[in-house]
């Protein structure tokens, strides 16, 4: 029975008298080496002012080690190391470090906090929880060291309480499946400690420096995409709408659509359909190169730049605008000219509302290359496209009514618009009036009021210049190389010969 319960003492005391007289003839060790890419990857991620947290089951002088080569601590880092067994104890040192906090003790330094899972405990019950991740969210780097599957879920489960970030949690074993599963976003890696963590995740990477690329290029590009499909969906449907809004409230909400029927059912389909579509798989902010260069890029998405409040409001207003001076610029251009010989019913309202449907289907996808900031060649061949499209579909569709004979709204009212002098000059001014509040607001906000990304941009199409002036000046000199060779091999003049220069190869 005293075996059972003294069985550490008894054990060592077994040790000692077997372990005598030893001869060592050698050691060996097992060293847990650190992943390709580890150090650089953690670096971005710390330019990229993203909060790093360890939950480790490693001793603690194990854990810092590895924090130390992993670059996740540097030597300039205050280190705040918490190893208590007594409640007492830990509340005395959280008094005492926010205190030094209050005081301004540590103004200027970085501070990284190492607990281990008994004093983690501790520290997490209700009385001790808001001072300790108060603590936390002043220090650059939290290593929790010694700390069980459960203790690992309870530290993401209160960051998500206690603060609005979003956590992503990334692990490879099977101890990390609770902790995974509490973050926002689970990252599981694939490696030799089977696939626990990869099958309860939301994203599978096989090496950690995978990370940067799909937080930096995926992440980041996706948040931006989805934003502006977002935000240019409210757009146009909204300055639609509005423009029909505008003209029954001038007609006394007769009830009457301004647009024939076939194309208010196609504005979305056809005439506007191509455009989120680029956007949303083929737009990029900066190049991916350019955007591993700079990870403090990272930190515009982080903060939600694009899909805000402020933002959305912006582009309700750039709606409201536009509706309009669409509206009302195309009424007081046709009210005053006779575009057909005796009205009826039908093109009263009709042959205005092709005039406006005309100039909106052109503003809309003009303005869709101001969301696009790469504008790939795609987007070119969207924009164009649907232009066209709606003046193919304006022509074949006049004449369809014409041989079907179902109605008099659309008989080749083509001509009648074609024929319009002012429906050509409006082509080109209304909505170029249209497009220009926004075009110099855009301007103004790149000038002086740019974000991170405007700057990368900028950087990004001046090297691309210079390049560019590189390239034509080497192109320059070879072929002004090779039109001195080939003036070398022409024959000398007698006086009776002309001699004439070719400006063209200088």
């Amino acid at each position: 029975m005293g075996s059972v319960y003294r069985r550490s003492s008894d054990l060592a005391l077994i040790f000692d008298q077997i372990e005598q007289d030893l001869v060592i003839l050698g050691a060996s060790g097992i060293e847990d080496e650190l992943q390709e890419g580890v150090p650089e990857t953690i670096a971005s991620l710390r330019e990229a002012t993203i909060n790093l947290w360890v939950l480790t089951g490693d001793k603690q002088q194990t854990a810092i080690n590895i924090g130390y080569s992993s670059k996740l601590l540097d030597h300039s880092m205050k280190l705040i190391i918490m190893n208590h067994t007594s409640y007492r104890e830990a509340r005395h040192t959280l008094t005492d470090r926010m205190q030094d906090l209050a005081t301004d003790t540590w103004r200027g330094m970085d501070l990284a906090l190492v607990i281990d899972g008994k004093t983690l405990s501790l520290v997490l019950s209700p009385r001790l929880k808001d001072m300790f991740i108060k603590l936390c969210l002043y220090c650059k780097v939290v290593i929790c060291c010694r700390v069980s599957p459960i203790q690992k879920s309870e530290v993401v489960e209160n960051v998500r309480k206690h603060t609005k970030a979003v956590t992503l949690a990334i692990g490879d074993g099977a101890n990390d499946v609770a902790m995974i599963r509490k973050a926002h976003v689970g990252i599981g890696i694939s490696g030799s400690e089977g696939n626990h963590a990869t099958a309860a995740s939301d994203y599978t990477i096989a090496q950690f420096k995978y990370l940067e690329r799909l937080l930096f290029i995926h992440g980041a590009w996706s948040y931006l995409r989805i934003s502006k499909v977002i935000l240019f969906f409210f757009y146009k449907n909204l300055t639609f709408n509005l423009i029909q809004l505008w003209f029954t409230l001038e007609h006394e909400h007769s009830g009457i659509n301004m647009f024939e029927r076939w194309s208010i059912g196609l504005y979305n389909v056809i005439f506007t359909a191509l455009q989120p579509i680029v956007l949303g798989i083929f737009d990029r902010p900066i190049t991916a190169k350019q955007t591993l260069k700079n990870p403090i890029a990272y930190t515009y998405s982080q903060r939600g730049g694009l899909l805000n409040v402020p933002s959305f409001m912006y582009w309700l207003f750039v709606s409201f605008t536009q509706s309009l001076l669409l509206y009302h610029l195309t009424v007081e251009m046709s009210k005053h000219n006779a575009l057909w010989s005796e009205p009826t019913y039908s093109t009263y309202h009709i042959i205005p509302g092709c005039f406006i449907y005309t100039y909106l289907v052109i503003v809309v996808n003009l303005e869709s290359g101001r969301f696009s900031d790469s504008w790939p060649r795609l987007m070119h061949v969207t924009i164009w496209t649907s232009i066209i499209g709606w003046f193919l579909y304006l022509t074949g569709y006049s004449f369809l009514w014409f041989i079907l004979g179902k109605g008099i709204k659309m008989v080749q009212i083509c001509k009648v618009l074609y024929s319009a002098v002012p429906f050509w000059l409006g082509m080109f001014i209304i909505p170029l009036i249209t497009l220009l509040p926004d075009f110099l607001v855009h301007m103004a906000q790149r000038t002086w009021f740019s974000n991170v990304l405007d700057r990368l941009r900028m950087s990004e199409a001046a090297q691309r210049l210079n390049r560019q002036r590189f390239f034509n000046s080497i192109y320059f000199f070879v072929m002004l190389g090779g039109a001195n060779k080939w003036k070398l091999h022409q024959p000398l003049a007698t006086d009776n010969t002309d001699i004439t220069v070719n400006t063209d190869i200088m």
